[in-house]
């Protein structure tokens, strides 16, 4: 099922750093999907869904190729928190992860030769409690804006967290020993 050729379907400078890792070459063609939330699924159902659609949005145009697609969400109370629309939902976002545990689900699909092998990951982060001058200090940076849960676990966020239980890059949005794994077993 795997070719030696792979695509990353995204534009995440984070995931492209993560694949390196991994010792394959691979090239950037973002998917541009709607990310849209079928109400109807698990919330780690919806990661691998929308990882899976981002991949076969590319896979049509390069069938000789693996596509690797991703989603990350930030599960708190029941609620998915994706990337923050404003400054004022990522602050408030932060605002109520600060001084509780969270779950970050990573999505992964990998699609070949019309398969799709799909997976997901999860990790639970506890922030520390936050100001609200932490937390605007933070936003000045502008680090909150493009990511799930408005936090960078691997920049300036990093200071706020308290705790990482699971694969601390599937909170960066590859879940790299589970991949690692899947593509050596398709090989």
């Amino acid at each position: 099922m795997l070719a030696k050729k792979f695509i990353l379907a995204s534009q995440s400078p984070r995931r492209r750093e993560l694949l390196k890792f991994l010792d394959i070459e691979f090239v950037v063609k973002p998917s541009d999907v709607e990310e849209v939330i079928d109400v109807r699924l698990s919330f780690e159902e919806v990661v691998m869904d929308l990882a899976k659609q981002k991949a076969e949005y590319i896979a049509d145009k390069y069938p000789d190729h693996t596509i690797l697609g991703f989603d990350t969400l930030v599960i708190h109370n029941g609620m998915a928190l994706g990337k923050p629309n404003n400054r004022q939902e990522a602050f408030d976002m932060l605002q109520s992860l600060s001084g509780e545990t969270h779950t970050v689900l990573t999505g992964c699909a990998l699609v070949c030769c019309n398969e799709v092998v799909t997976f997901y990951d999860q990790a639970d982060v506890t922030f520390n409690q936050m100001t609200a001058d932490e937390i605007n200090e933070y936003l000045d940076t502008g680090e909150p804006f493009d990511k799930a849960g408005s936090y960078g676990i691997q920049g300036y966020g990093a200071r706020y967290i308290n705790k990482v239980n699971g694969d601390y890059y599937s909170v960066m949005g590859v879940p790299l020993q589970k991949l690692y794994q899947t593509i050596r077993g398709l090989e």
